[in-house]
């Protein structure tokens, strides 16, 4: 006999004897080996009615003593077989009624013929009991002795009348076994105790409700006809309770659900066939589930549903309520009506309010599913779906039943173990069950076995630590690699790291990185530590340990093994990133250094110190204070004496740095200090966009100590209301005065995204306060900012254009309209903000763009608030500042933007325009491209066919009508209009001269190119018709600003135009090379309708092929900000000669070639701004674009925007775990690109706004697709510290719908402007109309005449100015 079953025979005898009923008997029932037939089915028959009678009134354990007495009195021998059948049933019953709590007694229901006490004997027949009943014992007393107590009444099952169909039941149904009570299907804890009974073998689990079946049989679905189809299922590897250990205790319930049950006790349950009888449940509510046991001790439920999928609870019948879900009803019955009404209650106002579910990761406590999937549980033939989640496994009959919340059980994985079993299975342990899964292959029971343990880890972990730590926005990602979410750290180097680095640095061993869990080493994190990770923060230390990185050499958060370990090795063993101090190398100089700082609070510099060679443990020469350690903590600097104490026995980095170093003497950061009333309002976590009044400030006591801005309520408190440190702010900005209710007020942009305003009426105090707060922040190399009378100072993110991978940090300060900057080591420079070239903001990837002439500067804001107040700030600085010509936007050569861009459109368009500068525009265009000047000159891009000459040369002339004190100056405008009266030429030119001189720069500059510009339009006069004298009349009175009544200003202007070469000492040579350009021009707009491509300004060069790309097809090109696609393709072709035809679509290509995709740039797109994002693997190509045509005419034909239709959707990093191409029905609107499961889903699984998308052609082929005709659609931001680029692949059946897709997207995201109506080649020119003799009442300015009839016309014109504009239509 093995162990196994001499356990069974023990556990047997003992429940025997305690039934008060002796071995013998049953020794002498096995004995008995022979049956007549005729007794067997007498006493079967006898056996069942009585038994039929018995289960409809008594408590279970006199059910027991009730058959073994039949069967110790029966006066015929019994066969062993039926023996077994009736033995078993008795032990059954018997050990359900020793874990029963006691049963309290109750009313019966009229309902219930049953009488209270259990009859011996027949009963007559009568009305009040009809049921007939076989006697037991003729011999026996008809009526029970008064010693023989009556027990109370309890409500079991009702088997099902003979008649029961079996097609009734279903795999759905709420009990499959009508003739065999709960108790005797194998699903309690003690199953053991029972007795082998050979019989035909069914597999029964019980984990699933005996009113729920696992196998998709339908044959196990079905009633089985008697007893003996069950046996009980081998505890070997199964899911119940293993053989041994502890078991008769009751097993602890999971703390989580005895703090969240609302309410518990015994309800009778009525399966789903609509069965007469009911089965007793012990029935848990609590805020998430509504769940059943088979008894009040079980641990795992046979059922549980989602509190959020019930839609109703009713009260129907007599002690009956229904709880209601979207695909079935539970009948539950209560043992009294106040028991009924409460359940009803409970389960209302627990599922009230709560939004109705599709799924069961939206409703219930399944909040965060780490991995889920099917599994095999041996014992059951069908899988169960299992969701691992948090802390918690969960059990589904299958994925339809975990959509809409109904589960079969939880497993708290707080008491879990997993244990690696063979190639496929694994055991999740608890001390109440063994769970033995099968999966289908080895690599995915690693996954599951993987997941689980972090669910294991989870519910052992306590968050609070960790929720902490990641309150500094740095510490959200690892050190390391950058993986979101880190939850270790390394306790002496101060970096927050993922699982997977985590287990590197423990590779280097604790003398290097001491390694510790954010939530589960709870003892380590002792309040000190805590505030120190928050001090530094991951982006501050790594300014330390990864200043140097490469970026070949940088890690990812999907870098395998070895790179991890090697780059970790790198950065803290070998040292090889750091940032080396200036005293690294000198052993004395660095000591003594590490004893000046720890006095501070600066834990950033002692770091740096400690990893760069300062003696941790050396002498301090201090008595009272022998080490650093004790010099910290008598100083009060608790986080300075926490760091030490982690570093006492740490390994230091080994590498060297080569040659030489100077010795260089330590000094320790200024110590500012400042107190005093300040005004302060709350802070905020957006800008300010309207005044404060003084109302809303409140009066504070505020210090500045030792690097801490602190605030109190009053000069008396001591504990600070807040405080911000001075390595928390980023920025520090002057308001202007009486901008709010305090005279004189400035802002304080913190790290944490947070605004802080404090005010002051007394200027003094405001400039010191700002003084103070400027030089505790500012570090020493950028300390000339300090004597500057800044607006606003404070550090930015910039690449410049040799380095546009890896941001540097330079600190700048705004004065007026120049922006004075201090990048990266250098002496200083000043950035003249009203004479940029460009000046634009890249809104996807927050980046302020600078162009200079020579440069490029993007600049990047470490925090959005901050960064939208330097944007703001240095666009108003960088507009007009006001209406003199000194204010206005300027070019490099102190030119207005307006006056540069006016002169240099009508160069190249309007030389050939008749009466170009006498002609009229059209006013409201003229007013309207005035404003757009005066907002932002620099942004007016003008173009031919989009902008008039006449408007433009109008726009001009307005322009010096009205710029405040005129070009002239008004202290000098009386000398340049006597100088005409000089008799002699030479007199006059010397005089001009030196009028010229005595103009500020701005005048001189544009005075010098406006006469230029009117030389070279007099010299083609024969082709505008506007002479020297035509000219001089329209800009005398424009530029003197007077109203033209006499000819002195246009003799000025005359003057200046005739003798331009002498008055201005004009190289002949130049002024020959642009008149010939000029004529260059001119003959090429006469030969070609084409117009030249404006050069613009920038300095960036890039490679661009022709069709192919080869050596022979490669062209450089410069591109500047304003560059367009369809500049760049006219460009490299006109440099080719290669003609463009009607039908030609040339476009600029993006390729990439790691991808193998493509995109075609949208004719109006920026190429610079495209290029700043572009890989190293990508270039720009020149091409047709043979789709056009048919993307154009399927344009023309669509009424709606939208399309919809089914393709082929794969991530490329699996999120909703679709590991292939699936196919997904997708929507495309105005907006939005949805993704749904199937056509008839209501909810879509993803979408995407579309103008945040790039659309590429193709797919690669590394990812398999199905067809060759597919799209890539790709996301990437530059919002984070590391850029996110995210990346799906979509796959057409056929080339024709690729194409309509591609289109759709296209439209929506250039609002149906795909291509240009003329095409790329051509540009809208209108030839202006020739002139009418009268305009209104006035007679137009002559364009061919007597200097009289000129001077009449201007005369006139003088007169009545409106006159021009009354009768324009």
């Amino acid at each position: 006999m093995s162990c196994g079953e001499g356990q069974e025979v023990k556990r047997s005898n003992s429940r025997w004897s305690a039934l008060g009923i002796s071995c013998e008997t049953d020794r002498k029932m096995q004995q008995e080996e022979e049956l007549s037939k005729e007794s067997e089915l007498y006493t079967r028959k006898y056996f069942q009615m009585f038994y039929s009678s018995c289960l409809r009134t008594h408590s279970v354990s006199t059910h027991a003593r009730l058959l073994l007495h039949i069967l110790v009195s029966q006066p015929f021998p019994l066969c062993s077989s039926f023996l077994h059948v009736v033995s078993f049933s008795v032990i059954s019953l018997s050990f359900e009624t020793c874990q029963d709590s006691p049963v309290h007694p109750r009313v019966a229901s009229s309902d219930d013929p049953a009488p209270a006490a259990l009859p011996r004997v027949r009963t007559p027949k009568t009305p009040e009991d009809p049921s007939p009943r076989l006697p037991l014992d003729p011999q026996q007393p008809e009526v029970l002795t008064s010693a023989q107590p009556a027990l109370p009444a309890r409500d079991l099952w009702r088997p099902p009348s003979i008649t029961a169909s079996k097609q009734d039941s279903s795999d759905d149904s709420d009990y499959t076994e009508p003739f065999i009570p709960s108790s005797l299907l194998v699903n309690s804890p003690d199953k053991d105790m029972l007795l082998p009974v050979p019989r035909q073998k069914k597999r029964i689990s019980s984990l699933c409700s005996d009113d729920e079946l696992l196998d998709d049989d339908e044959s196990n679905a079905n009633h089985r006809d008697s007893w003996l189809d069950y046996e009980p299922v081998s505890t070997q590897g199964s899911l119940y309770l293993p053989s041994c250990g502890p078991l008769g205790l009751p097993p602890k319930e999971d703390s989580a659900h005895q703090s969240a049950v609302i309410k518990m006790g015994w309800l009778d349950k009525n399966p789903p066939q609509g069965a007469l009888y009911y089965q007793r449940r012990w029935v848990k509510l609590d805020v998430d589930y509504l769940r059943y046991f088979d008894n009040e001790k079980e641990v795992y439920s046979k059922r549980m549903i989602a509190t959020a999928a019930i839609t109703n609870v009713l009260c129907v019948g007599e002690l009956k309520f229904e709880v209601v879900t979207n695909n079935r009803t539970f009948l539950f019955r209560a043992e009294n009506e106040v028991e009924r009404n409460d359940w009803v209650a409970d389960l209302l106002d627990c599922t009230r309010g709560r939004r109705r579910i599709s799924t069961i990761s939206t409703g219930s406590s399944v909040t965060t599913e780490c991995y889920k999937g099917y599994l095999e549980l041996r014992g059951l033939r069908s899988k169960l779906f299992t969701v691992v989640a948090s802390d918690k496994v969960f059990l589904y009959k299958n994925i339809e039943d975990y959509h809409l919340g109904m589960g079969i059980t939880s497993i708290d994985m707080n008491v879990g173990n997993v244990k690696d079993t063979d190639r496929r299975c694994f055991d999740l342990t608890t001390p109440y069950r063994i769970f033995c899964f099968t999966v289908e292959s080895e690599q995915l029971k690693e996954q599951w076995v993987e997941a689980m343990r972090t669910a294991i880890g989870e519910a052992l972990s306590n968050s609070e630590v960790a929720e902490r730590i990641w309150a500094e926005p740095s510490n959200g990602c690892c050190a390391d690699c950058g993986a979101a979410g880190p939850d270790w750290a390394s306790i002496n180097l101060c970096v927050v790291v993922c699982k997977r680095c985590a287990g590197e640095h423990r590779g280097l061993g604790p003398s290097v990185s001491k390694i510790r869990s954010l939530k589960m080493d709870r003892k380590v994190w002792t309040e000190d530590l805590i505030q120190l990770f928050l001090l530094l923060g991951n982006e501050r230390v790594n300014a330390f340990w990864a200043a140097n990185v490469p970026p070949s050499e940088a890690l990812a958060p999907s870098s395998c093994s070895r790179d991890r370990r090697s780059f970790i090795g790198n950065k803290y063993r070998q040292g090889k990133y750091r940032k080396y101090h200036p005293l690294y190398g000198n052993q004395r100089e660095l000591d003594n250094a590490l004893c000046i700082n720890v006095q501070c609070s600066d834990v950033l510099e002692t770091l740096s110190l400690v990893f760069c060679g300062a003696d941790v443990n050396g002498p301090t020469g201090i008595a009272d204070c022998p080490s650093t350690f004790s010099l910290a903590t008598a100083h009060g600097q608790p986080l300075q004496a926490e760091f030490l104490s982690r570093n006492l026995n740490t390994e230091l980095p080994r590498s060297e740095v080569g040659g030489a170093m100077e010795t260089v003497h330590y000094a320790p950061s200024p110590s500012v200090s400042h107190n005093g009333f300040l005004y302060k309002t709350g802070s905020m976590a957006r800008a300010i966009a309207e005044k404060k009044g003084r109302d809303e400030f409140s009066r504070r006591w505020c210090t500045l100590n030792d690097g801490c801005f602190s605030y109190y309520e009053s000069d008396k408190n001591s504990s600070p209301n807040g405080t911000l440190k001075a390595a928390e702010i980023v920025c520090l900005a002057v308001s202007p005065p009486e901008k709010h209710g305090y005279d004189h007020t400035f802002e304080l942009y913190s790290d944490s995204d947070r605004l802080y305003l404090f005010g002051t009426d007394d200027p003094e105090s405001h400039r010191e306060w700002v003084k103070s707060l400027a030089k505790t922040f500012i570090p020493a190399n950028a300390e000339p900012l300090l004597r500057l009378g800044f607006e606003r100072i404070g550090r930015l993110k910039y690449k410049d254009g040799l380095n546009l991978q890896t941001p540097k940090v330079g600190w700048f300060a705004l004065v007026g309209s120049t922006l004075y900057a201090y990048l990266d080591n250098s002496q200083g420079e000043e950035i003249h903000l009203r004479k940029l070239l460009e000046l634009s903001i890249q809104q996807d990837n927050e980046v302020l763009v600078l162009v200079e002439r020579g440069r490029t500067l993007y600049m990047e804001g470490e925090r959005k608030l901050d960064f939208a107040g330097w944007c703001s700030a240095i666009q108003s600085a960088a507009g007009s500042g006001g209406d003199t010509l000194s204010q206005q936007q300027l070019t490099d050569t102190d030119i207005p933007v307006i006056v540069h861009s006016c002169i240099g459109y009508i160069t190249q368009c309007g030389l050939t325009s008749e009466g170009i500068y006498r002609k009229s525009g059209v006013n409201s265009r003229v007013a309207a491209l005035c404003d757009e000047f005066r907002r932002d000159a620099r942004s007016i891009c003008l173009r031919e066919g989009v902008h008039q000459v006449d408007d433009v040369s109008n726009a001009l002339k307005r322009f010096f009508r009205d710029v405040e004190a005129g070009l002239f100056t008004p202290e000098a405008t009386a000398a340049w209009l006597s100088t005409v009266a000089l008799p002699e030429h030479s007199q006059k030119i010397a005089q001009y001269q030196l009028l010229l001189s005595r103009l500020p720069c701005v005048n001189k500059a544009t005075l010098t190119a406006l006469v230029k510009h009117l030389y070279c339009v007099q010299r083609f006069s024969e082709l505008n018709q506007m002479n020297l004298h035509n000219l001089a009349i329209v800009f005398g009175p424009t530029l003197f600003q007077t109203d033209g009544k006499d000819y002195t200003a246009g003799l000025v202007i005359e003057g200046l135009i005739e003798h331009y070469t002498r008055i201005f000492e004009v190289d002949e040579q130049q002024l020959k090379k642009q008149l010939d350009e000029i004529t260059a021009i001119i003959k090429v707009r006469e030969s070609c309708n084409t117009k030249v491509p404006t050069n613009g300004s920038g300095d960036f060069i890039c490679t661009v092929y022709l069709e192919e790309k080869t050596e022979t097809a490669e062209q450089h090109v410069k591109i500047p900000g304003s560059m367009t696609a369809a500049e760049l393709t006219c460009e490299i072709l006109d440099r080719r000669n290669i003609p463009i035809k009607e039908k030609d679509y040339w476009s600029c290509w993006e390729i990439s070639v790691k991808e193998e995709i493509e995109r075609p740039l949208h004719y109006q797109e920026r190429v610079l701004a495209m290029l700043h994002s572009l890989g190293t693997d990508s270039y720009l190509l020149i091409k047709k674009h043979l789709a056009m045509e048919i993307m154009k005419v399927y344009l023309a034909t669509k009424v709606d925007v939208a399309k919809n239709g089914l393709m082929k959707f794969r991530e490329e990093r699996s999120i909703l775990g679709l590991g292939g191409f699936h196919e997904r029905y997708f929507i495309l609107n105005a907006n939005t690109l949805r993704m749904y499961k199937e056509v008839r889903s209501n909810r879509p699984e993803r979408d995407w706004s579309v103008k945040s998308l790039r659309i590429y052609l193709g797919i690669k082929k590394k990812v398999r697709p199905p067809s060759s005709w597919g799209l890539t659609m790709v996301y990437q931001s530059e919002k984070q510290e590391k850029p996110e680029r995210q990346q799906w692949y979509l796959c057409c059946s056929s080339e024709a719908e690729m194409t309509e897709w591609f289109a759709t997207f296209l439209s929506i995201q250039f609002d149906g402007d795909v291509w240009p109506e003329h095409g790329v080649q051509h540009r809208r020119s209108t030839r202006p109309p020739p002139p009418d003799i009268r305009h209104g009442n006035v007679s137009l300015i002559p364009l061919r005449g007597s200097e009289n009839e000129m001077r009449n016309s201007v005369a006139a014109f003088s007169q009545d100015q409106l006159a021009l504009f009354r009768d324009i239509r």
